[in-house]
């Protein structure tokens, strides 16, 4: 049994910017507590939590990792993870396991994209929050303003907790013992604003306090700290100097003290049912009910095999339980129980409510799963989390012979640890895309490929999904006919095609009358047709929202055979394309651009360029708009790299598919030139 019990729990997630020291400040953590004799350096290759090699190559975080510190009776679990704003999916997928979200700051480059992205993803999962301005010791800082900045941007409940003293060589506390003068200014009248945030969220305490002016000891603040926290009423700031140690003893005594345990953390939103049938469960801390855990990473090692690190809500996890995953009907047992400290696997006896625990070599395990001993809890699950949608694409194909299958089950390996990152095989195009956040979520994901898998592939943009269609009635006729000195082959087809509403599809209509042309031919005439349909008649694309209705023909008794019938229907089929005014249809795609207001002009300007047309703008704080616009998909091809040029890094966007619309004239010449037909299309 562990020797601490879920209240003496904390789980905290580190989140932010790359480079605003995460994975070292867990290191100065480590040491403080004793878990470590010295801390390890990002620079060379050995620290807790970058154990990955492409992590040491790179010297940043490209994946979440988990260590736990031991704190007298307390027991932190601290979540590191990765910076980049191309892999948020996998930063946000760690949320769901915690209670606090500690947003790190750079403290020379300020407010930045992931830092906004993060406090706001946190407060939308109702975490606490707090905010740790990391790196204060480099000289000629302005923390002042950064305050300022902060509160602008997230609200006056964004208060500091210590401020930095002696030119940031060390921190004064200003909530336990708030005594002496900081390079920011009076202590005491920081501990009074912290202390005036807090009482708000209590009326009878409040009134202690305004009335009879009495001093209050922290241990009567601290139920109303936690109800502070839960509801977004206070965000402590603590400032840290990860590389020089100042403030570390102090941040260490703020999580144990301050942070929520997971019986003082606002409850995670699991659902019971689908659909709209789906009601809201809470799962209760209670280590002597049913098992729920939450799966929140998966990892998929050819060497170690699957490990999934998941969360306990309820119940207790032992090696001899019997869990089911998700819905399924067979339970596995567990066998292996661990505790992750970075890499390494510290196998235990069981998990109580609170704690975060891993199984290994359970195949059957995914991300976002849910663990359960009884079929009591089928059909729960967490509330689906609002993941950015994955916009940047490369089609991939196999650079060695053979390797086709092997692509695909690595593929679909990485795939399921990441929560943005897409498979898709388009079967028109015969062609399998990745699609993720961006080039550098894609370039780690292919060089895992090889490193990992080895397995080596060849990419390219990915093709846009162009289809054709009619915009006129046409009549079509062929006559198939050939004679090889035998039996020869005869059919006759005369069928008309009109234009239906756009999305409709295809429809076949039978209007043969007095068995002109058998009832046997049918399906091959409308299999000859189909091959058209698959692969394009003018430019090579799909064909969409056309009605066929064959009305008349031919047959011979004794030369009319299934494969006259294929080509008949298949060239008066073209025939009447090519009188039916065909044209080349490209998506069209609904884009939400978000983006700083001062980029705004720029970014409506250049979606103008693109043939975009801007449906409306909404203000989202702080100092951001979203412009809502209609753009053909081919139009948008780099648009995330040139998006981040624009805007420094700070725009993203989002699109979904909205229609299909003819393209210009000019580019429909250019695709039906470039249209190669193989023998058997044409």
């Amino acid at each position: 049994m562990p020797h601490y019990t879920t209240e003496n729990i904390c789980n905290i997630a580190l989140v932010g910017q790359s480079g605003s020291g995460k994975t070292t400040l867990v290191e100065a953590l480590l040491h403080q507590a004793g878990a470590i004799s010295s801390p390890g350096k990002v620079e060379t290759g050995n620290t807790v939590c970058d154990s990955d090699p492409l992590e040491k190559e790179y010297q940043h975080s490209l994946s979440s990792a988990l260590v736990s510190i031991e704190q007298g009776s307390k027991h932190i679990n601290l979540i590191d993870t990765p910076g980049y704003p191309d892999l948020m999916g996998l930063s946000l997928s760690t949320l769901v396991a915690v209670e606090t979200a500690a947003v790190v700051i750079n403290a020379v480059s300020g407010i930045e994209l992931v830092t906004r992205r993060m406090l706001e993803r946190a407060a939308q999962q109702k975490l606490c929050r707090m905010i740790i301005v990391n790196k204060i010791d480099i000289p000629e800082l302005n923390l002042s303003q950064l305050i300022t900045d902060i509160k602008a941007s997230f609200g006056d409940e964004c208060l500091p907790i210590n401020l930095p003293a002696d030119n940031g060589n060390r921190v004064v506390d200003c909530f336990f013992n708030p005594q002496g003068e900081s390079d920011l200014g009076s202590v005491a009248a920081a501990h009074t604003q912290i202390i005036d945030q807090v009482v708000e969220v209590d009326e009878k305490l409040m009134e202690l306090y305004l009335e009879q002016g009495e001093e209050l000891a922290p241990e009567q603040l601290h139920e109303p700290f936690e109800k502070a926290l839960r509801d977004g009423h206070l965000i402590p700031i603590c400032f840290v100097s990860a590389r020089t140690g100042a403030g570390i003893r102090e941040l260490l005594a703020v999580f144990t003290r301050l942070m929520p345990s997971p019986l003082e953390g606002n409850p995670r939103p699991f659902l019971k049912g689908e659909g709209a049938n789906a009601t809201p469960f809470t799962a209760e801390p209670d280590p002597n009910q049913h098992v729920i855990a939450h799966v929140f990473k998966v990892t998929a090692d050819p060497f170690v095999g699957k490990l999934g690190v998941f969360r306990v809500h309820q119940g207790t996890v032992t090696k001899e339980s019997q869990l089911y995953v998700g819905d399924a009907r067979k339970p596995f047992k567990v066998g292996h129980l661990f505790k992750l400290q970075g890499k390494q696997q510290l196998e235990i006896d069981q998990g109580i409510p609170g704690d975060i625990c891993a199984i290994a070599k359970i195949d059957a395990i995914y991300f976002d799963a849910v663990l359960h001993d009884s079929h009591d809890e089928d059909q729960i699950h967490i509330k689906p989390l609002d993941f950015p949608a994955p916009m940047y694409g490369l089609a991939v194909a196999t650079k060695r012979q053979g390797d086709e299958q092997k692509i695909g089950l690595t593929l679909q390996k990485l795939a399921a640890e990441d929560p943005c990152l897409i498979l898709e095989h388009n079967a028109s195009l015969n062609q399998t895309v990745l699609r993720g956040l961006g080039e550098f979520h894609l370039r780690i994901t292919l060089e895992r490929m090889l490193k990992q898998y080895n397995v080596e592939v060849e990419t390219q943009p990915p093709k846009i999904p162009y289809r054709e269609t009619i915009s006129l009635l046409a009549e079509g006729h062929h006559r198939h006919k050939k004679q090889t000195g035998g039996a020869g082959q005869f059919g006759e087809v005369f069928l008309r095609v009109e234009p239906l509403p756009r999305g409709t599809g295809f429809e076949f209509v039978n209007g043969i009358v007095g068995g002109v042309i058998p009832s046997v031919y049918i399906p091959a005439i409308q299999k000859g047709i189909q091959q058209v349909l698959d692969f394009g008649a003018v430019a090579g694309y799909p064909l969409q929202d056309i009605k066929v209705t064959v009305h008349d023909g031919k047959y011979h008794s004794v030369d009319s055979k299934e494969i006259a019938f294929i080509s008949a229907g298949k060239k008066a089929f073209l025939d009447a394309i090519s009188k039916a005014k065909p044209m080349v249809l490209e998506p069209i795609v609904k884009a939400e651009i978000t983006v700083p207001d001062d980029n705004m002009g720029t970014i409506t300007g250049d979606l103008a360029s693109k043939r975009g047309r801007i449906q409306g703008t909404d203000v989202r704080p702080p100092n951001m708009v979203c412009v809502k616009a209609e753009v053909p998909l081919s139009e948008l091809k780099n648009y995330q790299t040139e998006l981040k040029s624009v805007t420094g890094g700070h725009g993203f966007f989002t699109m979904e598919f909205s229609h299909y619309e003819p393209v210009p004239a000019h580019i429909q010449q250019q695709l039906v030139a470039e249209y190669k037909p193989t023998e058997g299309d044409e």
